[in-house]
């Protein structure tokens, strides 16, 4: 596949194509992260620094934390990043960054990383969103072509995207309240499990009884999602045991039946409205066993199931140089600046 995109800084044009060499930087959050991805499949490089253990102790991701340890961390995993792709700046075709979502202050510090190397080398620029990012880690390692159904499950995101082509995506679903990941680690804390809470819960919950308790499913538009009510319904299944042996398996594979059934159904119909064949699953929380299990279980009914390898699911670069190969990125000049929310 071939796709031109005009350098920021001549009159040339570049064009990209199976042998192009893409170096993408991520840091929306707590990972700064580095990546060299070959025609938009082939990863020759992948370094991530995790702060997790750094916000350990606070419970969760402190920002003005996060962002001084990304300028701790970003040279450090460019050099990496290069080292282990055996390449230099000269051979890359084109830098990528992520413009947002994602916090502020973490976000400047890979965006302008990513920057300054574009114009150190003089080669295009090429601003990509961290949501189309978490669908193109199924790029990786594959030959995943549109049109399918994405379900894009993370920390801050639930959605059920209708994929048609690279250049036409729409969100169909989406959560009105608490994303997936976020209910996680509430109800996480709320039986007292350490942060992160989502994959502790997810081991706890494959030893326990998924029926042992009937949680409600939010009754919500066609392809939406309501979390915030199954969230209160636990705190309150929780004040219930006050004094007596709370049966914490039980309750979270309880709790992950609940999600993980809601995500399923809508998925089932939004691809049998659709007539998509492909379905795609995405996203820091395509990393949980259930989940992940009830997705592919669509294979028996006849789809074809794709999910990133779990170094992929969390939030890395090499996602980020896939998306900026495959998806028409509306971020392709120099002076794009971050944002937020999506």
């Amino acid at each position: 596949m071939n796709k031109i995109k005009k350098t920021l800084f001549s009159n040339n044009a570049v064009t990209l194509d199976n042998n192009s060499l893409i170096m993408a930087i991520e840091s929306s959050c707590d990972e700064t992260a580095c990546a060299i991805v070959k025609g938009g499949r082939e990863v020759l490089a992948n370094v991530v620094a995790s702060q997790i253990k750094i916000h350990e102790a606070y419970g969760g991701v402190i920002p003005e934390i996060a962002a001084r340890e990304h300028l701790e961390a970003v040279n450090v995993v460019i050099e990496e990043t290069f080292k282990q792709a055996g390449v230099t700046g000269r051979d890359i075709s084109a830098f990528a960054g992520t413009v947002g979502p994602g916090l502020v202050g973490c976000l400047l510090v890979g965006l302008n990383a990513a920057k300054t190397l574009a114009l150190a080398y003089d080669k295009p620029f090429i601003g990509v969103n961290h949501l189309n990012a978490h669908l193109a880690a199924n790029f990786i390692d594959t030959e995943l072509k549109p049109p399918f159904i994405a379900l894009l499950v993370s920390g801050g995101h639930t959605q059920i995207i209708k994929v048609s082509s690279y250049s036409d995506m729409e969100i169909i679903g989406e959560t009105i309240d608490d994303a997936v990941g976020e209910a996680y680690d509430k109800v996480a804390r709320l039986i007292g499990l350490p942060y992160p809470g989502g994959p502790k819960l997810d081991k706890l919950a494959q030893e326990g009884n998924p029926h042992a308790f009937k949680l409600p499913e939010a009754k919500v538009a066609e392809y939406d999602f309501s979390f915030s009510g199954l969230k209160t319904a636990v705190l309150r299944l929780v004040k219930s045991f006050d004094g007596k042996e709370m049966p914490v398996k039980d309750i979270c594979a309880s709790f992950q039946e609940c999600v993980s059934s809601t995500l399923f159904k809508k998925v089932k119909h939004a691809l049998e409205q659709s007539g998509y064949k492909q379905v795609v699953l995405a996203g820091g929380v395509a990393a949980n066993s259930e989940i992940r299990k009830k997705i592919f279980s669509l294979k028996d009914a006849g789809y074809d199931v794709y999910a990133p390898a779990m170094k992929y699911c969390t939030d890395n670069a090499s996602m980020v140089a896939s998306s900026a190969f495959f998806f028409n990125n509306t971020f392709d000049n120099i002076d794009v600046e971050v944002f937020s929310r999506g």
